[in-house]
């Protein structure tokens, strides 16, 4: 089969092949223990999923507006207003089937071939995928530990070209658990501001913070007009099979991204709409629960992998990520994750899944139960103790 060659320039997100890998080994007989997926282990709570029952009952299986159902966009309007202290109208408010068309469409809504667009490295791999298979040029920006992986504004004022037509953030952020401070947001504010760059701000984890608050681009002066929010349910809510996001963006911008979700999926299932509009109105305590559980586990995670000789591991201050540094171990770290997984049964990802400044970490989820998460660090200190 001959290919289009733009197909030879889009990436894949590591953890979906090393969870078909590990259900593979399961189905032989192997138990794994899952590190990989950065999926919430709970279930939907139960309002949601009553709410979408109800929508099916009520006949919410049909098409929908491409942006989204307006009683849905208004709330979404509304809670983002209230949470990152900006107005934002329906109107700038585009619904979508998870929190990846945002990515997509921004990019191909506002970057030409040729143009550049800044991204955080470690980071979430799609970016990378996206920017290569439209043709454009992928700069990526370190993430260094010894910065509690936060941009370096200055890199960043160097990487800046008259190219530049975009900048990705993610915080609290994935893999590395790290968070942008105030000042960082500022730093990066007067960059986008100065060279009238836009600025995607990627903020699915905004809910799932430890240690200091929740800070958004977006509410800083000027910014609101040249900043795209990508925000959704998957995470917060355990929603991750419901496929449901949205992005928050100028009125200017939003009919456009509407209209490549018209060319590409329609509409977002109506019926889930429904469920979402439950989720942000609804009773919050189950989220507080998964939080404070989550928080539990990272401090189990990280306590466990900081006693191993020969790896450290900072403490993420948001998401349900590790990022511990194995490079005093002296393996490659994808042929390392490999043998966790094929060895020890534990499934892991590579840094390099996230980027080539990745090499020499691994990435766990501690999506788990503490249970699971102790039982797989033990496999990992027994296979460390044999190499």
């Amino acid at each position: 089969m001959r290919l289009a060659q733009r197909m030879s320039r889009l990436g894949t997100e590591t953890a979906f092949e090393v969870l078909a890998k590990a259900k593979k080994l399961e189905k032989e007989g192997k138990e794994i223990i899952h590190l990989e997926i950065g999926e919430p282990d709970f279930n939907t709570p139960q309002n949601i999923t009553e709410a979408a029952i109800e929508a099916l009952k009520e006949g919410y299986t049909h098409y929908g507006p491409s942006a989204g159902l307006p009683e849905l966009r208004e709330v979404i309007a509304r809670y983002v207003a209230d949470t990152r202290k900006i107005l934002v109208d329906p109107d700038e408010v585009v619904v979508t089937p998870g929190g990846k068309p945002i990515m997509f469409f921004s990019i191909l809504a506002l970057v030409d071939e040729g143009d550049e667009v800044i991204y955080p490295n470690p980071g979430f791999p799609i970016y990378e995928s996206v920017i290569e298979f439209i043709g454009a040029k992928p700069v990526p920006i370190q993430l260094r530990e010894e910065n509690d992986f936060r941009l370096d504004i200055d890199e960043l004022k160097k990487l800046v070209t008259s190219k530049t037509k975009m900048i990705i953030i993610n915080s609290p952020q994935n893999p590395t658990g790290g968070i942008l401070t105030l000042e960082d947001l500022k730093a990066i504010a007067d960059v986008a501001i100065s060279k009238n760059i836009y600025v995607l701000s990627d903020e699915i984890y905004s809910r799932i913070i430890y240690e200091g608050k929740p800070h958004s681009i977006a509410s800083l002066p000027d910014m609101k007009e040249r900043t795209i929010i990508l925000d959704g349910f998957s995470k917060t809510y355990a929603m991750t099979g419901w496929r449901i996001g949205y992005g928050v963006m100028n009125k200017s911008l939003a009919p456009h991204i509407a209209r490549l979700m018209t060319n590409s999926n329609s509409c977002t299932a109506s019926f889930t709409q429904r469920a979402a509009i439950e989720a942000i109105t609804g009773d919050q305590s189950e989220v507080d629960k998964m939080v404070k559980e989550f928080k539990r586990r990272r401090d189990v995670i990280v306590k466990g992998l900081c006693d191993f000789p020969k790896l450290s591991c900072s403490s993420p201050k948001g998401a349900f990520y590790v990022f511990p540094n194995v490079k005093k171990i002296g393996w490659d770290t994808k042929k390392l994750a490999d043998a966790l997984l094929n060895e020890a049964g534990v499934a892991v990802l590579s840094g390099t899944a996230f980027g080539k400044f990745g090499e020499g970490y691994l990435r766990l989820s501690y999506a788990n139960s503490v249970e699971n998460i102790n039982k797989g660090l033990e496999r990992i200190r027994k296979f460390l103790a044999k190499i």
